[in-house]
């Protein structure tokens, strides 16, 4: 049996004035050693005060059936982010609606005077044209997308990189992307690591 979730997992956490917030969003099932090097990796790329690990109670692009409890990913992703600048939360349970482009529409309401960016591998930009309002994030907060095993192609090819081209950041810049006006976006080139989610629940399955 799962114990029960902390309060403050389902709480927003504060957003103050002036803070670039990263927003990380995924089922994490399971969180791992991939995540964390993203996070550090966009941490001090883009000079995030915070990043926001947004476990989500349910992906609707992928199926359930072999998915861990929302309590377990969310007790797994908090063991493993032990870094100051990283929140875990799960408070999208409490929300109306999980997709991404409420959320941030949500949080930019709540607290418009700090600055979001969406933070997400290059595996995700090249299916993004399937999210929902997906126009509608890149229109809303800039975007920083961060190299993947065998993904960067991919992604540069695919539907959302091309329609939003010509707001791409070298990723020289990307320190600067934090006060830009959206539609912006960069590719960030990182240590790929070969660890992802899909592979380790086969092998927990």
């Amino acid at each position: 049996m799962n114990a029960p979730i902390a309060p403050e997992l389902l709480r927003v956490p504060p957003a103050y004035p002036g803070m670039t917030i990263g927003l990380l969003g995924g089922t994490f099932d399971p969180p791992h050693a991939g995540h964390l090097q993203l996070s550090q990796t966009v941490l001090k790329r883009l000079g995030l005060d915070r990043l926001w690990w947004l476990v989500t109670p349910g992906n609707p692009l992928k199926s359930g059936n072999d998915a861990a409890s929302f309590a377990a990913r969310l007790a797994q992703a908090e063991k493993l982010a032990r870094h100051p600048y990283i929140v875990v939360t799960g408070f999208e349970a409490r929300r109306p609606s999980v997709h991404t482009a409420a959320t941030i529409g949500f949080l930019k309401r709540r607290s418009p005077s700090a600055r979001f960016i969406w933070v997400m591998g290059a595996d995700n930009l090249a299916s993004f044209h399937r999210w929902a309002r997906w126009r509608d994030i890149f229109r809303a907060v800039p975007v920083a997308v961060v190299d993947r095993p065998d993904a960067r192609f991919a992604a540069r090819a695919g539907v959302a990189a091309s329609c939003f081209a010509p707001a791409y950041l070298d990723e020289s810049d990307a320190h600067g992307l934090k006060s830009m006006r959206p539609p912006v976006w960069t590719l960030l080139s990182a240590p790929l690591s070969p660890l992802s989610s899909s592979e380790l629940r086969l092998t927990r399955n």
